[in-house]
């Protein structure tokens, strides 16, 4: 059985050697990721840095669903208003 890699066009990816534009495509094999262009006889191993746990922010954060406050207008037949 041979092994075929599946190669995918990295969209507007530059070359590093040859500079030409979308001509970069990238492949895993044996759970590494490579990139090689197929201009010329570039090709290498892509190294991502290590996942960092995120910081916690406001944003990133779900906090317990809290109360919402609903104003509350009692109409007295009399014509007088009052708020609860």
């Amino acid at each position: 059985m041979v092994f075929k890699a599946h190669k995918r066009f990295i969209a507007g990816a530059v070359c590093p050697r040859c500079n030409k534009m979308d001509k970069l495509v990238t492949y895993k094999k044996n759970d590494k990721e490579f990139r090689e262009c197929v201009s010329c006889d570039f090709h290498d191993e892509m190294h991502f840095k290590q996942h960092y746990r995120e910081l916690e922010t406001r944003v990133n954060t779900s906090e317990d669903p809290t109360e919402i406050e609903t104003q509350v207008l009692v109409l007295d037949p009399n014509g007088n208003s009052t708020k609860h």
